[in-house]
């Protein structure tokens, strides 16, 4: 499966993406238990906590466990579990350290399915209307019959039957309707390749088009109307999420939330679309996405936005780069992860050891409580400043000089690289397709030096010289769950670029020369 949404099921009886519920469904056998009881709180102002003894976990384990994922450098931001309503775990690694909303990636297209199902418990759409019906003056410059067949019910089971490449080619049809000056449109104008409802194909175009049905038929953008009927119930208020260039919420990604505002989905779901008292989705939707309903050709299922394990009866919402909401109905447990290129089966050996007795409250432990609160503050610490090698010799000639980039794919025009400081240096990026010219630190002591990126958000960067004509620099989208490197070459006035992201496939390659005085 494409890195770009992986969900990864194995460990213990092929159930684990944490060690949490790998362990939970080797000591309950993977086996559904009852419904999950009403929490006796509901966390709209917030969660309550509970300390890992009382849900029969090791405290002193699960501190080590998570200092031994930090020295192994595994890009994990954060890692937060919910069981029996209270909250156990609460993580947050160097870079990220939890104090701003997270990309949740295609965690996006589980929220903009559950939108569509809340607006047809409304009566403002119907599942079964035809996806043409919403657009009615969209020009369409590929006539099919079987288009008036497609329903905004195949859209949310990725069963649209447009012309897409899925996953290959690093989701090649997301990246043409991001590249087009209209992206709704677009989606909406491909060829049929399919029946309608017939065949999976993941398809991030599609989800936008929902997103374009549900301005239609609720008067608001997407985000204007989830704050109303699902952020808001649920107290989830800090949210961003981006629109594109004619004003449409982007329906497949880019959602960015708090872990502990994305665990609140995860409650909603796992309390069959109640909240408070308060049906917020239909609890048939809710059950539907919680058994197969399209098959992928892969081990997991897809269930109207979310997938599905057969296997461990687990329903989650995946979003690419290690994004993670899993509800865990048969241990009445949700867990959420971000990330920035990460697979969960290599955070699983970390974790399991803490998993102690889950029938039954440990005795408490003060000294382990003690040991994973001082955990957990070391975790989000950076590590300590490192004495800048000194220079190459190429670096003075190089420093401040901007090369003109050969034409090249994603538009870079111009790249200047500039040592400022002993520790720190500065890279800038002129793009010929539009987009906002790049002005980003770098640090030069083994530490990130922060920034904010186009939505203010925390980035950040480093680097080093590997050898005498190489620079290579560490860009990490901090709340963004993307992660970066750059292999940078000088030869003579000549500049060649590499750049591969951790979550993405192939490298980006780039050539250029000095700019003429």
């Amino acid at each position: 499966m494409s890195k770009r949404i992986r969900i990864v099921l194995m460990g213990v009886g092929g159930l684990a993406v944490l060690a949490i519920v790998a362990v939970l469904a080797l000591q309950r056998g993977g086996q559904r238990q009852n419904a999950p009881p009403p929490p006796d709180y509901w966390p709209t102002a917030g969660w309550k906590t509970s300390t890992p003894e009382e849900q029969g976990f090791d405290s002193a384990k699960l501190a080590e466990g998570l200092l031994a994922i930090r020295d192994s450098g595994l890009p994990v931001h954060s890692v937060l579990a919910v069981i029996n309503g209270r909250l156990v775990l609460d993580a947050y690694f160097y870079p990220y350290d939890g104090s701003t909303v997270h990309n949740m990636r295609s965690c996006t297209k589980s929220v903009t399915t559950t939108l569509a199902a809340i607006a047809a418990d409304q009566g403002k759409l119907s599942l079964d209307q035809s996806m043409d019906s919403f657009f009615p003056d969209a020009a369409v410059t590929y006539p099919d019959p079987r288009r008036d067949a497609i329903t905004v019910r195949d859209i949310t089971m990725m069963a649209n039957g447009l012309e897409s490449m899925g996953f290959a080619e690093d989701e090649g049809t997301l990246m043409q309707m991001v590249a087009s000056e209209d992206w709704l449109r677009f989606a909406l104008d491909r060829p049929m390749a399919t029946d309608p409802g017939t065949t999976f194909v993941y398809d991030s175009p599609g989800s936008h088009i929902l997103s374009g049905i549900l301005q239609q038929s609720t008067g608001m953008t997407e985000l204007e109307y989830a704050r109303q009927v699902l952020f808001g119930p649920l107290g989830i208020t800090d949210v961003i999420w981006p629109a594109d260039p004619q004003g449409y919420t982007h329906g497949w990604g880019d959602m960015h939330l708090q872990p502990r505002d994305a665990a609140k989905i995860g409650l909603l779901w796992l309390q069959g679309g109640m909240w408070d008292g308060r049906q917020i989705v239909s609890r048939d939707w809710v059950e539907a996405t919680s058994r197969t309903q399209i098959t992928t050709g892969q081990d997991d299922t897809y269930s109207y936005g979310w997938w599905y394990s057969e296997e461990s009866n687990s329903t989650m919402a995946q979003g690419r780069g290690g994004q993670d909401i899993r509800v865990e109905p048969a241990f009445n447990a949700v867990v959420v992860m971000t990330g920035a290129g990460i697979d969960y089966d290599d955070i699983a050996p970390y974790l399991g050891s803490a998993v102690v007795d889950l029938e039954n409250p440990l005795p408490p432990n003060p000294e382990g409580v003690a040991k994973l609160e001082a955990a957990l503050e070391e975790i989000k610490q950076a590590p300590a400043p490192q004495a800048p090698a000194p220079l190459p010799e190429i670096a003075a000639a190089i420093s401040g000089k901007t090369y003109v980039i050969e034409p090249n794919p994603i538009g870079v025009a111009t790249v200047r690289l500039t040592f400022v400081e002993p520790n720190e240096a500065r890279v800038e990026a002129t793009f010929d397709n539009g987009s906002a010219p790049l002005d980003e630190l770098i640090g030069l002591d083994g530490t990130f030096h922060y920034f904010t990126d186009s939505l203010g958000l925390p980035a950040a960067g480093r680097g080093e010289w590997s050898d005498e004509n190489t620079f290579v620099w560490e860009r990490e989208l901090v709340a963004g769950g993307e992660a970066y490197r750059y292999v940078i070459r000088f030869e003579g006035e000549g500049i060649s670029i590499e750049g591969t992201e951790r979550s993405h496939s192939g490298v980006q390659s780039f050539t250029g020369t000095i700019a003429s005085p």
